[in-house]
């Protein structure tokens, strides 16, 4: 991030506490008025004096948890965005680039706190970040004396810091599995063995469309999904719709997710108060589920994140890793013709002789266990034992590896 950073308040540093929230009597919501004109006129100063002239979304997000998290004021319709972007949203997107003027209104929305954050910013040069107690976190590639002058005298209160507290920073424990031709072709084949059925897009954080898949439909599907989308890949839903209601826990939010009668998918989070509307709602459903709103307890297939036309994964959000996820980042490590050591945990009925190798389950064919002849593949190697194989094949939509343990042993002299 830039390295110039700025805290612009319309409290006095000296009402803060050792932690940095303020502890003073000033009302901490929006006035909507000359408070309000001048944090946006001293966040286009610094915009002016960096030299930028647009601004890039990063982040966004919508409703549910932006309220609790960042303000006062009540939800309004459209997340606050109404006049901006249109109804569905579309233009508001990760990556998204828009003008100084509409980065501006951005961060009054965000100000008002009534339904939507993001981030804005221009790579290594400017950042704005809206934080909590209206407190505006810009980040320059210089300091920018002007502009700081120009927020004192707008009455506000700047203050360098070492850097912004809503920075980006994600964990990565391991690689975010990209939405490529790999991706796709793997849902394909999910699609066509009727394993996968339904898409979810998660087009914001917080917002999320659901796409019935059939091999016919799945190149509509991917054509019209949100540039930078999360994407969960789940199996079908339950035609009992009134076993799905039925099976609602006594409390707690959980996640309802439908098909109505014209093929529509839709879901919404409810809680016990609403179970009696949400069955109103659903009445003529074809098919339901219900997910638990906690990550540990959500099971989908596989998951990605779609790159740029370019094919560059630019998002920096991550999904949670499935165990397909975490087979995939394993997968991404093996060349064909590359040494591996492993152990063999199974021999097959039929032959195949199946190798651990680094917590993934490989694959050894009969002719590829041994160059000289054998009557059952015990005769060659034991469950338990420590070999080291050659890999053939690495097939990523299949999510298999085809390993040889023939091609690292010479024959005998006296078996040649």
């Amino acid at each position: 991030m830039p390295p110039f950073v700025q805290r612009i308040a319309k409290y006095d540093p000296a009402d803060r506490d050792e932690h940095g929230r303020y502890v003073g009597a000033e009302d901490s919501a929006g006035d909507h008025g000359p408070v309000e004109a001048a944090y946006l006129q001293a966040v286009a100063a610094f915009a002016e004096d960096t030299g930028i002239d647009h601004l890039v979304i990063r982040e966004p997000e919508i409703a549910a948890y932006v309220h609790a998290r960042f303000g006062l004021e009540p939800a309004s319709d459209g997340h606050g965005l109404a006049g901006l972007f249109p109804p569905d949203l579309s233009g508001y997107h990760d990556g998204a680039r828009v003008s100084v003027p509409v980065g501006l209104e951005l961060v009054r929305r965000m100000l008002r706190a009534n339904g939507a954050w993001c981030r804005l910013e221009v790579e290594d040069r400017f950042a704005v970040h809206v934080g909590w107690d209206q407190d505006v976190y810009v980040s320059t590639d210089k300091p920018c004396e002007r502009a700081t002058a120009r927020t004192r005298a707008l009455g506000l209160f700047p203050e360098r810091l070492e850097a912004s507290p809503y920075d980006a920073d994600f964990d990565e424990p391991c690689a975010q599995r990209p939405a490529d031709d790999d991706f796709w072709a793997r849902l394909r084949r999910s699609v066509a063995v009727r394993q996968a059925a339904i898409l979810e897009e998660g087009y914001l954080h917080n917002g999320s469309r659901w796409h019935r898949l059939t091999g016919d439909t799945l190149d509509a599907v991917r054509a019209r999904l949100a540039p930078r989308a999360m994407l969960t890949v789940w199996p079908d839903l339950s035609t009992d719709v009134d076993a799905v209601l039925a099976s609602l826990p006594d409390e707690g939010p959980v996640e309802f997710v439908w098909e109505d009668e014209n093929g529509a998918v839709s879901g919404t989070t409810v809680d016990e108060s609403e179970y009696g509307e949400l069955a109103a709602r659903v009445a003529g459903a074809r098919a339901a589920t219900a997910l638990s709103i906690i990550l540990d307890e959500r099971h989908p297939l596989f998951t990605a994140v779609l790159p740029d036309s370019d094919g560059v994964l630019r998002a920096r959000w991550r999904t949670e890793p499935t165990p397909s996820d975490r087979n995939w980042a394993f997968l991404k490590t093996l060349r064909r013709g590359r040494i591996r050591t492993g152990t063999v945990t199974e021999i097959a009925d039929s032959g195949v002789t199946f190798v651990d190798i680094g917590g993934f389950t490989a694959m050894i064919d009969i002719p590829e266990l041994s160059r000289r002849r054998f009557d059952h593949p015990c005769d060659v190697v034991a469950v338990g034992q420590e070999i080291s194989v050659e890999i053939l094949d690495v097939d990523l939509v299949r999510e298999r590896v085809a390993l040889s343990l023939k091609a690292l042993r010479a024959l005998a002299p006296e078996e040649r």
